[in-house]
C-alpha cells in the first residue's frame, strides 16, 4: 500500500465548489482506498492505495467530475514528496500561516517569478512541482498574481505540515 495525499483545487473556497468532506471520503472508499482521512474542509484527503499515483489521480478526477458536473483538478503527492517539499521550503523563517505552497502537476516554468504581477512585499521561490510564496504583513490585501499557478492549488504551510505528518504516520 502506498500512502498519498490528494489536494483538490477550488473546493469549498469562497463559496465555490461545495463538497462535503464526508462525500470526498466516501468517494475514496468507493475507489478501494483505505485508512481514508480528510483534513479541514478545503479538499485535503490522506489515504493508502495499491494503485500508482497517476491512476489514483485519474480515478478521483473521474468521480469528482461525475459528482460536480465539471472537471475538478486533483494534485496527488506521496509521503516522500511531501517530506521533500517541506525540507525544500526556502521560507522557514516566515510565519507558517503566511507561507503558501502552490502545488502543480508539472514543474513551474523558469519564468514563473518574472511573470508574476502586482508583487509588493511577497517573496516567491520555485520548487520541483511547487511554487512557494511568503507573504508580508498585508497578506489579506495582496493582489499578487502568478500566472504559472493558475492550474495549481495552494495550501498554507500549517496545512502542509499537518498533511505531511498524517502521511508519515501511514508510511510507518
Amino acid at each position: 500500500m502506498h500512502p498519498y495525499v490528494a489536494l483538490l483545487r477550488a473546493v469549498n473556497v469562497g463559496g465555490t465548489g461545495k463538497l462535503p468532506m464526508s462525500e470526498l471520503k466516501a468517494m475514496c472508499i468507493a475507489q478501494g482506498f483505505v485508512a481514508v482521512q480528510t483534513y479541514i474542509a478545503s479538499g485535503n484527503v490522506v489515504f493508502s492505495s495499491e494503485l500508482p499515483k497517476a491512476k489514483v489521480k485519474a480515478a478521483l478526477e473521474k468521480q469528482l467530475h461525475a459528482y460536480a458536473g465539471k472537471a475538478v483538478t486533483v494534485i496527488v503527492r506521496t509521503a516522500q514528496e511531501m517530506s521533500d517539499l517541506l525540507n525544500a521550503n526556502p521560507f522557514t523563517q516566515h510565519p507558517q500561516n503566511r507561507t503558501l505552497v502552490i502545488f502543480l502537476d508539472e514543474a513551474p516554468p523558469a519564468d514563473a517569478i518574472s511573470n508574476a504581477r502586482d508583487l509588493k512585499d511577497e517573496q516567491i521561490s520555485l520548487g520541483k512541482r511547487e511554487i512557494y510564496v511568503a507573504y508580508g504583513d498585508d497578506m489579506g490585501r495582496s493582489k499578487l498574481k502568478i500566472p504559472a499557478a493558475a492550474n495549481g492549488t495552494a495550501r498554507n504551510m500549517n496545512t502542509v505540515v499537518k498533511l505531511a505528518s498524517m502521511l508519515a504516520d501511514k508510511d510507518e
